[in-house]
């Protein structure tokens, strides 16, 4: 299925050292910054690792935010903000821009940023950061990853993507093709709400992704109207059924044409070839078959006028609707305690200007080439 999603590239960021200098005031609090820079080093490692698996994302992740919240809940027993959070400036691209990366002085952007990428990651083998986004000093800019838009589009694609899988097990189990049609119909809404949900954006950063989202949306009217036919068959309506057919014909069409566009169009990510998978094709012919038996009944046996307006869908699905599970941050770090916290010191920071690295280039993430495996039509086991 490599060739089934369209993904945005990861986000790409800029060495981090977490040298601070004379701040870092006990071996305890030099240790945290090492820690901190030896697990932030290790979660983008597994960003191209081909070997990395959740269980193994989760721990690297839990590594590295364990510490990194030191650096952001206050520990002096206060309410103030944590005084470490401005000290370190961090670097990260955005999945729509290009290599241009955005840049905050920030722990909290580094936090956001990161977990951005480990979500992005989950949906290449989502969770979402609206409790720290408010929290962000600089806004989030029109078009970036942490802009609310490209957020929500981003969740609700991942939500249409995992009620794919359970339409493509309803199918293989062969259940009932009313529950079929409801969940493609709940499915394409879903693509539809995500595509309308950057509709305001540039088109040079989003019109790929939306190509890719306009195509699914119809692929699954398709289904939709195509399973919507088969139930007003067998309810002996051959009529409405017919029309029913001819509008997944008609949308099944038009995600072909889609799927060109797609592959034609510039702009981030990786271009997915559909319209090449087995699941695709074979929705085609479905439709052709359905339409044919439908015709050749009504000519037969029910002599049925053919509806000029195609049925409503207005079913809900009752079955299967994926929901999306909630983000936890992991517990803080034994090693960030109230005095450990107490020896690191502001005031030394800016004592050895001269001691400071070059500032690091951000370069784009190199993801490993995962070679289609022979494609079973969505087949789950």
């Amino acid at each position: 299925m490599a060739h089934w999603f369209h993904r945005n590239p990861l986000k790409a960021t800029a060495p981090v050292s977490f040298n601070f200098y004379g701040v870092a005031g006990s071996p305890a609090a030099n240790k945290i910054c090492n820690d901190l820079r030896t697990t932030r080093a290790r979660l983008l490692e597994m960003f191209t690792d081909i070997t990395c698996n959740p269980e193994i994302m989760k721990n690297a992740t839990d590594a590295y935010f364990s510490l990194l919240q030191g650096f952001i809940m206050p520990l002096d027993g206060t309410t103030q903000e944590n005084k470490m959070r401005f000290i370190q400036n961090f670097k990260w691209t955005d999945t729509l821009q290009g290599n241009t990366p955005s840049a905050q002085q920030d722990a909290v952007f580094e936090l956001i940023s990161m977990a951005f990428n480990v979500a992005i990651w989950y949906t290449k083998f989502a969770s979402r950061m609206d409790v720290h986004i408010p929290r962000l000093i600089t806004p989030a800019e029109k078009g970036r990853d942490l802009e609310p838009r490209v957020i929500d589009a981003y969740i609700i694609q991942c939500q249409a993507e995992a009620q794919e899988v359970t339409i493509a097990r309803a199918i293989e189990l062969k259940h009932n093709a009313t529950i079929i049609a409801a969940l493609a119909f709940e499915t394409a809404n879903f693509y539809q709400k995500a595509d309308h949900t950057l509709n305001t954006l540039e088109p040079e950063c989003s019109s790929k992704w939306r190509k890719y989202l306009q195509l699914k949306q119809l692929f699954y009217m398709a289904y939709a109207y195509c399973y919507h036919g088969q139930t007003l068959l067998a309810s002996d309506k051959c009529g409405e059924a017919i029309r029913s057919l001819q509008e997944a014909e008609k949308c099944y069409s038009r995600a072909e044409s889609l799927c060109k566009e797609y592959r034609q169009t510039k702009g981030p990510g990786t271009t997915a070839k559909p319209s090449e998978q087995l699941f695709f094709l074979k929705l085609g012919g479905l439709i052709k078959m359905t339409l044919e038996k439908c015709q050749r009944e009504n000519g037969f046996i029910y002599f049925h006028k053919v509806p000029a307006e195609p049925p409503q869908l207005d079913m809900k699905a009752s079955y299967g609707l994926a929901e999306p599970v909630p983000f936890e941050l992991p517990p803080l770090s034994e090693q960030c305690t109230p005095e450990v916290y107490a020896t690191f010191d502001l005031t030394k920071g800016a004592k050895n200007d001269k001691a400071k690295p070059k500032e690091e280039e951000v370069k784009p993430v190199k993801e490993p080439d995962l070679k289609p495996q022979k494609d079973t039509g969505c087949i789950l086991s």
